[in-house]
């Protein structure tokens, strides 16, 4: 029996949360107080965690959500934040985790997933994982695709720091449709979160009179789509009007440029792992839009 206590569910108790927030801090350089603050941490993100007395010091969080994998709905678990305090390393404490993990929900849900860095590539298979490769979805770009009559409004960006944007984004993402059919989330509006206000803060925009929001950044003579957020089935070819560039590189498959555009191997840091992937009926092309990574 482990000296140290397993705690779950704890978002409420200040001590253990605080507790958590730190050695996220510590292990990833990544801060989850203002996506606390601001409400972003609901019912779907729940932390299992060994204590040291009052100290987290390993922890696997699991995020609950629906994937549509080509039309077909999933009901999967995401495992994320994976980490252990450097004093208690080398104790098996996350595999004890990620193991109590699977026995509790694996009969709850169609598929577990997750996505790991390079260097823990040997760790997951452990456990029955099996790498997946992601594809990336690119359209070149040519003069003639931006004489289209059809224009949209002009763009403008969106700070999630203002409590007025911040509104207009939650109201539109928690009433959102999944941005690919091919490969979408739903319930997912956590991380999605975590992302604006982190890493996508200075590359959010409002097209006003469509109500979409496109989260994007271009670079040199090529536009990264990240994700599009909507309550509608958006037509991309109109909205990338507003974007001249040479080539977009999408971190989604959208549904109706597909036969209009190429794939080709992710370029990822985080590589895709998915539990008796046999379950799911059809798994190519996949790609995980970028926003629902834990």
């Amino acid at each position: 029996m482990s000296k140290y206590q397993l705690i779950s569910d704890y978002k409420d108790n200040e001590i253990y949360k605080n507790s958590f927030i730190e050695l996220a801090k510590q292990v990833f350089k990544i801060d989850f107080s203002r996506w606390d603050q601001l409400g972003c941490w609901n019912d779907d993100y729940i932390c299992y965690s060994f204590l040291d007395g009052d100290k987290v010091i390993a922890n696997v969080s699991i995020n609950k959500m629906d994937i549509i994998l080509h039309n077909k709905m999933y009901k999967s678990l995401q495992l994320g934040t994976v980490m252990t305090h450097p004093d208690y390393r080398n104790k098996g404490l996350s595999a004890k985790l990620i193991n109590h993990i699977i026995a509790k929900y694996e009969n709850l849900y169609d598929f577990i997933y997750l996505f790991a860095n390079p260097s823990v590539l040997d760790f997951y298979p452990k456990f029955g994982f099996g790498r997946m490769q992601e594809s990336n979805f690119y359209m070149e770009m040519s003069a003639d695709f931006y004489n289209k009559e059809e224009r949209p409004s002009n763009p403008r960006k969106l700070d999630v720091n203002s409590s007025e944007d911040f509104r207009l984004i939650k109201r539109i993402a928690e009433n959102r449709i999944p941005v690919s059919t091919i490969c979408g989330v739903k319930q997912n509006n956590h991380l999605l979160f975590f992302y604006l206000i982190e890493v996508f803060n200075e590359m959010t925009f409002y097209f006003e009179k469509e109500e979409v929001i496109v989260i994007c950044e271009k670079i040199e003579n090529k536009l990264y789509v990240y994700d599009v957020i909507s309550t509608y089935k958006v037509d991309f070819e109109v909205l990338l009007q507003s974007f001249s560039t040479d080539k977009v590189i999408f971190h989604f498959i959208p549904d109706d440029l597909k036969s209009k555009g190429n794939y080709i191997v992710a370029e990822s840091s985080d590589v895709l792992f998915i539990r008796h992937a046999r379950k799911i009926e059809n798994l190519e092309p996949i790609l995980f839009p970028l926003t629902s990574h834990a």
